[in-house]
């Protein structure tokens, strides 16, 4: 091989490694929040609309999130609440099925949300249980995502007023900054969130809001490498 073709080669080589170098592997600076064991440090949401029966367990060092039983969801939370931050994790989340990071979570599930929803709005930044003043689209979030593999999210939140930015696989999605805090009694701390969304009907009253078709049977999300990094 020529010298120029393989400096050319060397080079390709190595962008494509620093590419996916986040991936599987908690960056510099960031505190791991998931033991990779067990769920401590972690408690199912009781008193979630989702449910708070869901199936949540670790296997093979991943968190995974299905409904149990089927059509009951719920939210998995920090035992510790989190003022300002940066979140990260790697999600593999399966199609069609509704679920999200919840920032600054409630115990019932209010909270600033980033959706996993395949298909849907995936990436977006949505309100639980709240109306958000200023939402966001991850419009370019089909350029970097990799179908049916791990995928690595960065969220900031900051502030009172909080400024939230997201990157996924290490491109900034969006960046946004609240015009006034969006929670009761203006709440400034919460828990770090896992949602698998409800699907069940029961009620007359809930088909204003169906979400039948949001989690198909034996489906899952899964996540892995959770960890923070607290700012001032």
């Amino acid at each position: 091989m020529r010298p120029k073709n393989l400096l050319t080669l060397l080079l390709f080589t190595l962008l494509l490694n620093t590419s996916y170098a986040q991936i599987d592997k908690i960056p510099a600076g960031f505190t791991p929040i998931f033991n990779g064991k067990d769920l401590k440090g972690w408690h199912k949401s009781r008193t979630s609309h989702q449910g708070t029966t869901g199936n949540f367990y670790v296997e093979n060092g991943v968190i995974t999130l299905k409904q149990y039983p089927y059509g009951q969801g719920g939210i998995l939370l920090t035992d510790k609440k989190y003022r300002n931050f940066e979140l990260y994790l790697e999600a593999k989340v399966d199609s069609f099925c509704n679920g999200g990071i919840f920032i600054r979570s409630t115990e019932s599930g209010a909270a600033y949300q980033i959706e996993l929803a395949m298909p849907g709005s995936l990436g977006d930044l949505l309100g639980e249980r709240m109306n958000v003043s200023k939402g966001a689209h991850a419009a370019a979030i089909a350029s970097v995502w990799k179908p049916g593999d791990w995928n690595a999210f960065r969220i900031r939140m900051e502030g009172d007023i909080p400024a939230i930015s997201m990157w996924v696989n290490d491109e900034l999605m969006w960046t946004v900054t609240e015009p006034v805090n969006d929670f009761v009694a203006g709440e400034i701390t919460g828990m770090i969130g896992l949602q698998a969304h409800w699907s069940a009907v029961y009620s007359e009253a809930a088909n204003a809001f169906n979400m039948a078709n949001s989690w198909k049977p034996g489906a899952a999300h899964r996540f892995r490498n959770v960890a923070i990094k607290e700012l001032k």
